[in-house]
């Protein structure tokens, strides 16, 4: 078995399950790599342990691990062509790879995210097939859903908050392309101030955010106009822009988006926009 280090000082080992049809691949954070055994056996335990918090076509499972860990393990749907060679012949990264990689810069950055553990593909003579990503599961974490539905005073300074961290996302030149209120974490301190955790960050762009890029970043997020409306101007003023402007356009591609969102019908709440 063959060792190296990786790019980001992550340690690359690969196994062959199967040497004439799959081979597996495992990027391991050298602080975890205790964990390698248990981790090399997981993917063929996925289907039948932990516990299930999220299933469309990619699967995420809370998970026991050894040293009482408890890690969140995210299972790629197997890619379609001609995504399949995309992947596979490296044009493109594959998303568990990104996520795994991506902490790294955010971390750098001081952007809070979950600490990465594991990237792990399976590949049948040289396609990849299913690919997971292993992180240290974030317990008693809230997330931006709920404000859905609300007005609340309570939840101003929450969005006051959100739209400072965003800013500061943006200053940073970090772009969360999947900027949603399911990939956003945040917890209240004991003084009184909110802290926030970015999810899901295999897509992202790393440059520029002017203001037109940025109001379009936050046209997804939930709550009534009024408290969008106060994250939208909190991060104009933190980040120079004309306040009214920048509403003007988040409201704008806000109302665009949620008209044309096929699903609404299925959300627990009207949209207000």
């Amino acid at each position: 078995m063959s060792r190296k280090f990786s790019l980001f000082n992550f340690v690359l080992s690969d196994v062959s399950l199967n040497f004439a049809v799959m081979k597996t691949t495992i990027l391991i954070n050298p602080k975890y790599e205790e964990l390698y055994k248990w981790l090399e056996e997981m993917p063929a335990k996925f289907s039948d342990e932990g516990r299930e918090i999220y299933k469309l076509r990619n699967i995420i499972k809370v998970m026991d691990a050894p040293e009482g860990l408890l890690l969140n393990v995210k299972r790629y749907h197997k890619p379609h062509f001609p995504n399949s060679l995309i992947y596979s012949l490296g044009i493109r990264k594959a998303k568990g790879k990104r996520a795994f990689e991506h902490p790294v810069l955010l971390a750098d950055a001081g952007i809070d995210t979950p600490e990465p553990v594991a990237y792990i593909e399976q590949r049948t003579a040289g396609i990849l097939g299913f690919s997971f990503f292993v992180s240290i599961h974030r317990q008693n974490c809230h997330t931006m859903y709920e404000v859905a539905g609300k007005d609340d005073d309570e939840y101003a300074e929450l969005m006051e908050a959100l739209g400072c961290f965003t800013a500061r996302l943006h200053d940073a030149r970090i772009l969360h392309c999947d900027y949603t209120p399911g990939n956003i974490l945040w917890n209240k301190n004991d003084d009184g101030t909110f802290c926030f955790s970015l999810v899901d960050t295999n897509r992202m762009r790393f440059g520029e955010v002017g203001m037109h890029e940025g109001c379009r970043n936050m046209k997804k997020m939930w709550g009534s106009r009024r408290l969008v409306g106060i994250m939208v101007r909190s991060y104009a003023r933190a980040r120079g822009f004309d306040e009214d402007a920048c509403e003007k356009e988040t409201m704008a591609l806000r109302r665009t988006f949620w008209k044309n969102y096929k699903d609404k019908d299925k959300l627990p709440f009207k949209i207000d926009v």
